[in-house]
């Protein structure tokens, strides 16, 4: 059974930085595709970042330059560096997780994490 726990959000101001870290278990974390959503208040959830089991990674336009995703294979933890952090930024973030081959934020993530919340104040 699939594992993921999500951790580091909080509360920040505008121009500050997060790490959110995923925590997984369960399965062969370093061949899976793994991703990070975020859904705001109101708003449909989005893609934000994905990493495939070769390191290879895509994001959204309105966090390119900001955000950086990353795995820790030895860990089995998945990362989010967060720069830059803008209000619009606020929302629930979620990491996934999916044995895909082709690993992109438009497929469908099989296994999710809880949610940690991020606060950006303007």
């Amino acid at each position: 059974q699939v594992q993921l726990v999500e951790s580091g959000g909080g509360s920040v101001q505008a121009g500050g930085s997060l790490r959110l870290s995923c925590a997984a278990s369960g399965y062969t974390y370093r061949t899976y595709c793994m991703g990070w959503f975020r859904q705001a208040p109101g708003k449909e959830r989005e893609g934000v970042a994905a990493i495939d089991r070769d390191l290879r990674t895509s994001y959204i336009d309105s966090v390119k330059g900001r955000f950086t995703i990353s795995r820790d294979n030895a860990k089995n933890t998945l990362y989010l560096q967060m720069n830059r952090l803008k209000p619009e930024d606020t929302a629930v973030y979620y990491c996934a997780a999916d044995k895909t081959l082709r690993c992109s934020l438009g497929i469908s993530f099989d296994d999710w994490g809880q949610g940690t919340q991020v606060t950006v104040s303007s």
